[in-house]
């Protein structure tokens, strides 16, 4: 009996949590399988400052002592500082972040330490520091974001007048700016920070005082709680707020859209970097060498950031199957929930950072970009669109004519600015020399005029409103 006694107490000892209705601690394997500590210590700013909000209403309402309530509050404040100087020891046998905390504080204040957790469960309280943590996150991805969207914007600025082939199907079409085609990231990127923002707004919700599923007997104020932490309304609904984990789930989905697009512009530096291209350099800031062969520049800045990209869109999968068949309300499953959060983040924060720093190194190669310029009768449509305005031609017809056209300068190994007059006329006897006169990559580049298009005069003006928009922080 004595013995049962002592065992009774040592487990209590190790399991501060559900110890007296456990008479025996978890097998070494439950307890590694059910630790979250190494993951979930992130929280602890969180986890500290929801408890600081938490104790303050607790005393307010008159639901514990305002002596505890502010013993509370100083015993969170000198952990923090524990935490943030290296001094604090994490213990995995306690499992997570909030149980080390909430040991912490007994140690440091006794008795009104095990006030803390009234009204409260891990689940809403977990829920709650979650959504915290990845607030600030979004809002650090936004300070990241609005940098590269500056960085693209003025070398747009830069490059407004610098012709470059534009491509589909990878082939030679018409000649834009260099400045245009930043200013196509700038666009993707700023309804990136946009989706950011709105995901934002569903994060900004608070479940703190739903407790374990039912919400609470006690007279608490979530309101008050809610408006500590800067929450846009306490969640309307207690089961909801403990098992709901769409808001990160949306976050990952946004983050792999926004990796998609880092990717798109990290495969162009890498094509243009090629000297099958040579349109831009990089310098040794942003590029590796060959253990083996000398004369490599490897731009594996770019490519590291394209592969990366796979990480998201992976962290996102593994959050959807997490969630798919799970009934309400909470489970050990969304224990899973952070850590591809946490891995989303941080990776998302590296391929930014990289990013800016590529848009902001990468030197452009005129000399290569005007010979490439002279390839792939880029100025066809120029010549079909000339034969509508100037013959009142259909365009259909036009289309067939400028064909023959090319044709026939692919025959004689020229651009279309190459050929004589008369031979143009042998395919369309009513062309004039005035035709010659929109031939050049510039004078088609110039007169793109329409809204969007790449006119230098009209990229000048986008890339300073897309630099004005990029220091301006979204609505959420």
């Amino acid at each position: 009996m004595k013995r049962a006694k002592k065992t009774e107490k040592k487990n209590v000892a190790a399991n501060p949590m559900w110890g007296g209705h456990y008479a025996q601690g978890p097998s070494a394997i439950m307890a590694e399988i059910n630790a979250s500590i190494d993951v979930d210590k992130r929280l602890y700013a969180q986890d500290i400052r929801a408890s600081k909000a938490h104790a303050k209403m607790l005393g307010a309402c008159g639901i514990i002592a305002q002596k505890d309530a502010a013993a509370i509050l100083k015993g969170l404040d000198k952990i923090e500082r524990e935490i943030e100087t290296g001094a604090f020891v994490f213990s995995k046998a306690l499992e997570d972040v909030h149980m080390n905390v909430e040991s912490r504080l007994f140690d440091l204040i006794g008795e009104p330490a095990k006030r803390l957790h009234t009204a409260r469960s891990r689940n809403d309280q977990v829920a709650t520091d979650f959504r915290l943590w990845l607030r600030d996150a979004i809002d650090g991805l936004d300070v990241a974001l609005s940098d590269l969207l500056i960085a693209l914007a003025e070398r747009a600025e830069e490059h407004a007048a610098l012709l470059i082939p534009g491509f589909t199907h990878m082939q030679p079409a018409q000649p834009v700016t260099l400045g245009h085609h930043l200013l196509a990231y700038t666009e993707m990127l700023s309804r990136d920070r946009a989706r950011f923002a709105d995901c934002r707004g569903r994060v900004n919700e608070m479940p703190l005082g739903a407790a374990a599923l039912a919400g609470t007997s006690f007279p608490i104020d979530r309101k008050m709680t809610a408006m500590e932490l800067g929450f846009a309304r306490p969640m309307a609904n207690s089961m909801d707020a403990v098992s709901a984990r769409d808001f990160a789930l949306e976050f990952l989905a946004d983050a792999a859209i926004l990796g998609a697009h880092l990717s798109r512009l990290a495969e162009e530096i890498v094509i243009w970097c090629s000297p099958s291209f040579g349109f831009i350099t990089l310098t040794e800031a942003f590029t590796t060498g060959s253990s083996i062969m000398p004369q490599k520049r490897n731009p594996d800045a770019a490519e590291l950031v394209r592969g990366k990209t796979g990480r998201l869109l992976g962290s996102f999968n593994t959050l959807f199957v997490v969630l798919k068949g799970l009934s309400l309300t909470y489970a050990k499953d969304l224990q899973e929930d952070k850590e591809p959060v946490f891995d989303a983040v941080d990776t998302l924060n590296l391929m930014i950072a990289a990013m800016a720093g590529m848009v902001r190194d990468f030197k452009a190669n005129k000399p290569a970009l005007d010979k490439a310029l002279q390839n792939g009768f880029l100025t066809a449509t120029d010549l079909a669109d000339w034969l509508v305005r100037n013959l009142n031609m259909p365009f259909r017809q036009a289309h067939h004519v400028t064909g023959k056209l090319v044709r026939m300068a692919e025959e004689k190994a020229c651009q279309l600015d190459g050929l004589a007059l008369y031979e143009m006329q042998e395919i369309e006897p009513r062309i004039t020399k005035d035709i010659f006169s929109i031939l050049t990559p510039t004078a088609s580049a110039k007169s793109r005029k329409s809204h969007g298009g790449t006119a230098p005069a009209l990229v000048k003006k986008a890339a300073r409103k897309a630099k004005q928009a990029a220091s301006t922080r979204p609505a959420h």
